[in-house]
């Protein structure tokens, strides 16, 4: 049992880990533990991003802040904040099982491409060890 948070590193290798869960998932048609494993993904990329940057984390609503902020940091044209999205309807979807009404017919390889390119340019923001890691807590 791990006690205390998660390092980046911890965060980065668990984002990478549920990466590669999903896509076996995903082949064995387990789409809906595939999707959800992406919305791991994703957040624990977005942690290791807002840990690296002293952002908040601690709920979706933090989490959508920082990668806003990071969408501005990094001037990407949205894709950030889209993958986001994407990812946030996966997670949606484990609930609810929406995914096929919202998306065109084919298009949900489309969408996880998406999510894995934006958790591909999160952990970028995580690499620089140089920044000390934050408690989550962002700005007061």
């Amino acid at each position: 049992m791990q006690t205390g948070t998660m390092s980046i590193a911890e965060h980065r290798e668990t984002a990478r880990e549920f990466l590669e869960e999903s896509e076996r998932e995903f082949v064995a048609g387990q789409v809906l533990q595939s999707l959800e494993k992406m919305w791991g993904a994703a957040s624990h990329a977005i942690i290791a991003a807002a840990m690296q940057r002293d952002l908040p984390y601690n709920s979706h609503g933090s989490m959508r802040y920082a990668v806003r902020r990071l969408a501005e940091e990094s001037r990407d044209g949205g894709i950030l904040t889209g993958g986001f999205t994407v990812a946030e309807v996966f997670h949606f979807n484990f609930y609810h099982g929406l995914y096929s009404s919202w998306l065109e017919p084919g298009s949900l390889e489309q969408a996880r491409d998406n999510v894995r390119d934006f958790v591909e340019r999160l952990l970028v923001f995580s690499e620089d060890a140089s920044l000390p890691p934050s408690n989550g807590a962002g700005p007061a």
